[in-house]
C-alpha cells in the first residue's frame, strides 16, 4: 500500500503561512528582508509605513516565525531584523501540499547551473576579517564549486582565529592558510555584491567604484560568546550553520538577471 501524504492543516483550515504573507504591508516587508537585514528605520522608509505600523507587523512576522531580531552591535538602540529563508522554504513546500501534494514544492540544489562567460565577485566585510568573512568566503567559493568568486576583507584586520579553522575543518575546508587584510587593499577592485557581516563595519564600509549590489547580514561575532576558544567553539560551528543556508540563498539569487538581482540586494 502507498503511504498517505498528510497536510499540516485540517480541510478548509488556511495555512498560517499563508494568513501573514498575505497582507500587503507584511509582504513588503519579506521583500525589503529577502536579501539584506534592516533595521526598524530603513523599513519604515522602504514600505513607506508609520513606525507603529511596521513594528506591529514586524512582531506578526515574529511571532510567527518567519522574522528574527537581533540587537545591533554597532548601536544598542537599534534591533536588525532577518528573513528566515528556510523557513519560508518549509511553509511554503506545506502550503502547496496542503492545498494538493502536486503542489510541494521540491527544493533546488544550491549550486548554480547556469555558467556566465564571467564569474560574478562577491566580497565579504567583517571588522577583524579573523572569522566571519573568512568564513564565508570559503563557504560561497565550496558551495558554488568555484563558479563564483569570494574575497574577503576587515575595517581593523587581526589574525585569523583558531576556531575559525576548526570549525572549517569539519567541513572539510582548509582555511589556515588565509591573509586577513584590510578592506582599502579591495575598495578599487570590481565586485558585483558587498556583503557586509558585522553591524560596526556597515557603518564604515567605504564607496566601492564598481557601484556593487549592497547586502548586509548582521551575524554576532563567535569570539564574543564565551571567555575562551574551547567555549566559543560551539559558537563557531553554529556561525558556519547560519552561513552556509545564507549563501545557499545567495547563489540562487546571483542566478537572476542584473537588473533583477540589483533589486532584491540594494541597502
Amino acid at each position: 500500500m502507498g503511504s498517505t501524504v498528510v497536510a499540516r492543516t485540517t480541510p478548509g483550515e488556511l495555512p498560517e503561512f499563508v494568513r501573514l504573507v498575505a497582507h500587503p504591508v507584511r509582504w513588503r516587508l519579506l521583500q525589503a528582508l529577502a536579501a539584506s537585514d534592516r533595521a526598524v528605520w530603513e523599513l519604515t522608509r522602504l514600505v513607506d509605513e508609520p513606525q507603529s505600523l511596521v513594528s506591529y507587523h514586524l512582531r506578526q512576522l515574529r511571532d510567527g516565525g518567519l522574522v528574527m531580531a537581533r540587537r545591533s552591535s554597532a548601536d544598542g538602540r537599534d534591533s536588525y531584523h532577518t528573513l528566515d529563508l528556510a523557513r519560508c522554504q518549509e511553509e511554503l513546500e506545506a502550503a502547496g501540499g496542503a492545498l494538493h501534494p502536486g503542489l510541494r514544492l521540491v527544493p533546488r540544489s544550491p549550486v548554480p547551473t547556469r555558467r556566465s562567460s564571467r564569474r560574478l565577485r562577491v566580497l565579504f566585510l567583517c571588522t577583524g576579517n579573523s572569522a566571519r568573512s573568512q568564513i564565508a568566503e570559503a563557504l560561497l567559493e565550496h558551495l558554488s564549486a568555484g563558479a563564483t568568486e569570494a574575497a574577503s576583507a576587515g575595517s581593523h584586520p587581526k589574525p585569523l582565529h583558531p576556531n575559525a579553522v576548526r570549525a572549517m575543518h569539519k567541513r572539510g575546508i582548509d582555511i589556515s592558510g588565509n591573509r586577513t587584510k584590510h578592506l582599502d587593499e579591495l575598495v578599487a577592485q570590481r565586485f558585483d555584491v558587498v556583503i557586509t557581516l558585522c553591524d560596526r563595519v556597515r557603518e564604515v564600509c567605504p564607496e566601492f567604484p564598481s557601484h556593487p549590489a549592497l547586502v548586509h547580514w548582521s551575524v554576532p561575532d563567535p569570539a564574543l560568546e564565551g571567555p575562551n576558544d574551547r567555549a566559543t567553539l560551539p559558537a563557531f560551528e553554529h556561525l558556519v550553520i547560519e552561513l552556509e543556508t545564507r549563501i545557499g540563498f545567495l547563489l540562487r539569487l546571483l542566478e537572476e538577471p542584473p537588473t533583477r538581482r540589483s533589486t532584491h540586494a540594494t541597502r
